[in-house]
């Protein structure tokens, strides 16, 4: 049955210009050069300064090729509206320029401008097909052994079963084979540098570097590593130290020389040459903190943020377009290019806004860690959370949150990500409240200054926190120690 009915609703929504701000303030520097070539492809309204450039852009070869259909409300809208319209509101205003226009930080094309040269190299598996091609084999073996290759993690392991690999050989290559082949193909692997790879676990890796070393140094002895490998790997992952010695009848100083021997190993081999073949990734700092006379200065890093204007040739166009407007399709094109150029106006505000919002909430943070920043002490970190900030700047938490979000500061003291400045609170035993960051960063420090062969438990670290004044919990302990990657004590230890 129908019925009508009052109903009250509150809303909120964001214009299309809040949101365009929320986007932009979420990216890095090193993407927000991305997004300006993508938004100048885009609208062919907005374009760069004379003399500021884009890497791998060509202004001349753009094309724009724009097609716009308006319906009859849209011109219905236009001529109630066109009233209202004035050119000048679509003209520059050369007393209105953006802040970020006048940055210091600006580069002039004079400047001069270092590359870094990038060697190739090529990758894991092509170094091993290539030392496959020395070898003088049919060409079975050869697509048996490049098959192989191909199943190496990077690592350099192989993972699969040799019986699952047979039944995809004969699957998807028509090669009828079975174990023992692929088992003989898989041990020439394991002859090719770098020495362990093509193992299928940690002590097989192990034990073709050692023997790789016996042969390679006859006059060295490396069998008490090769029988603690062989024989004793479970008692040397858990460091079973007294057990290795009981069993195998050795001396603690005979132990320690065939450990010395193993530590020296590589456990991921595959690693050494996959490091070498990645991408070369390097960090650009959204801020830049310097201290100058015991004070700290604030600059943004502006080298990705070029100068943007309005094309002046859609000006001369809206002008042109304003005088005439003989036709539909005149008023057509006037409604065309006065979307672009409000679009293009909106980008270069949210961009401004963008680098005031960045630079206001970066000054609150460095004023509220100024102690930190001035000394480099972890322990001088304040416990700071988003809201904290927020309440400084008058933002939003949300806003602060975004600004915080993959960008980097880069400090006297090293380059960090801006998140890593934020932290919980703990209240110590005088009722002072300190930054879980300067805990873990005490709980670091007493574990490297431990005695290696009696590493501390996490309830001795525990007492020894306590008497700093820091009452926390073991397993708050356990937690914290986790989280900086550090491994209980019985697998710290050393002899």
């Amino acid at each position: 049955m129908l019925n009508q009915r009052l109903q009250q609703k509150l809303l909120q929504k964001l214009s299309p210009q809040q949101i365009l701000l929320m986007k932009l303030l979420q990216i890095p520097s090193v993407a927000l050069e991305q997004r300006i070539k993508q938004e100048i492809e885009e609208n062919p309204a907005l374009e760069l300064e004379e003399g500021a450039e884009l890497d791998d852009m060509d202004d001349d070869d753009t094309d724009y090729d724009q097609e716009e259909n308006f319906e009859e409300d849209d011109q219905d809208d236009y001529d109630s509206k066109d009233d209202e319209f004035t050119f000048d509101d679509y003209i520059d205003d050369d007393d209105d320029t953006p802040d970020y226009k006048t940055s210091v930080n600006n580069y002039s094309p004079d400047d001069t401008k270092y590359d870094i040269p990038f060697a190739s190299s090529i990758s894991f598996q092509e170094l091993l097909i290539q030392q496959l091609g020395y070898r003088k084999l049919d060409e079975r073996k050869s697509k048996i052994g490049i098959y192989i290759i191909g199943n190496l993690d990077d690592s350099g392991y192989l993972t699969r079963p040799l019986e699952a690999m047979a039944d995809d050989l004969l699957f998807g290559m028509n090669i009828k084979t079975n174990k023992k082949e692929l088992a003989e193909v898989l041990s020439i692997i394991q002859e090719f540098d770098p020495p362990g790879v093509g193992a299928r676990n940690l002590q097989e890796c192990l034990m073709l570097q050692l023997q790789r070393l016996q042969d390679e140094q006859p006059e060295k002895d490396y069998s008490l590593s090769l029988m603690i490998i062989d024989r004793f790997f479970n008692e040397f992952t858990k460091k079973h130290y007294d057990k290795i010695i009981k069993r195998a009848e050795i001396t603690e100083e005979e132990l320690k020389d065939a450990l010395n021997e193993v530590l020296k190993l590589n456990p991921k081999p595959g690693n050494s040459i996959m490091e070498s073949s990645k991408e070369n990734h390097y960090i650009i700092p959204d801020f830049i903190i310097h201290i100058n006379d015991g004070e700290l200065e604030l600059s943004l890093s502006n080298r990705n943020m070029p100068e943007l204007r309005v094309s002046k040739t859609y000006g001369e166009m809206l002008e042109m377009f304003t005088e005439s407007k003989k036709n539909r399709s005149d008023k057509e094109a006037l409604v065309f290019i006065k979307q672009k150029i409000d679009s293009a106006k909106w980008f270069i505000d949210a961009i401004r806004q963008r680098h005031n919002t960045l630079f206001s909430t970066m000054a609150a943070i460095m004023e509220y860690q100024k102690a930190y920043f001035l000394t480099g002490d972890e322990t001088r970190l304040r416990p700071m959370i988003l809201k904290d900030i927020a309440e400084v700047v008058s933002l939003d938490i949300s806003t602060i949150s975004r600004v915080a979000n993959s960008k980097y500061v880069q400090t006297p003291f090293g380059t960090f990500l801006l998140k890593s400045f934020f932290s919980e609170s703990m209240q110590m035993d005088d009722g002072e409240e300190v930054s879980t960051r300067e805990i873990k960063k005490i709980l670091s420090d007493c574990i490297e200054a431990e005695i290696k062969d009696k590493p501390l438990t996490d309830e001795q670290l525990t007492s020894i926190l306590k008497d700093k004044g820091y009452p926390i919990a073991r397993r708050t302990v356990a937690k914290y120690r986790e989280q900086l990657n550090i491994p209980v004590a019985r697998l710290r230890k050393e002899l």
